[in-house]
């Protein structure tokens, strides 16, 4: 049997932001913890969270994950949570001034890339600054896309 000791085999990867890495040019990655009630992480695990319209904004010196989609727990009746509820992001104070500086001065985004439970069983966030990229950048991905499909293809059928 192989060893478990790779990183994504620790990882269980509950929802993931598929069109971020084409909407956006990735300049930096951090790993933030999130606070959830207790019926968002039972709704977590059953893996039904959607983060594609979502994004993260620094308030007060805290920083806060909008629009993220938990749906509510079926087992849970009234104790229930708001499924598009604002979550706060736990960052250190330097990263989320340093974070907040970027997007105010450089006029980046804070867009989150996944979120998944690590090894010890706690919901983490990935979170990106990024760039936005422009139409013609979107084609030039959409064509070295295609051309490296296109490629593997061809040596597929060569042998």
């Amino acid at each position: 049997m192989a060893p478990s000791n790779s990183k994504d085999q620790a990882r269980k990867i509950v929802a993931e932001n598929r069109k971020a890495r084409f909407n956006y040019e990735i300049v930096d990655t951090f790993e933030a913890g999130l606070v959830l009630t207790g019926t968002e992480v039972k709704s977590l695990r059953e893996g039904k969270a959607n983060i594609a319209e979502s994004y993260a904004n620094e308030e007060g010196g805290e920083m806060w994950l909008i629009n993220s989609y938990v749906p509510e727990y079926l087992q849970a009746n009234r104790f229930n949570h708001e499924t598009r509820r604002r979550r706060k992001i736990l960052l250190k104070s330097r990263e989320i001034a340093r974070l907040g500086q970027a997007v105010q001065r450089d006029g980046m985004t804070l867009v989150p890339l996944k979120i998944y439970f690590n090894d010890k069983g706690r919901a983490k966030l990935e979170l990106a600054l990024a760039r936005g990229k422009k139409l013609h950048d979107k084609r030039e991905t959409q064509k070295q896309r295609d051309w490296n499909r296109q490629k593997s293809r061809l040596l597929r059928e060569r042998g």
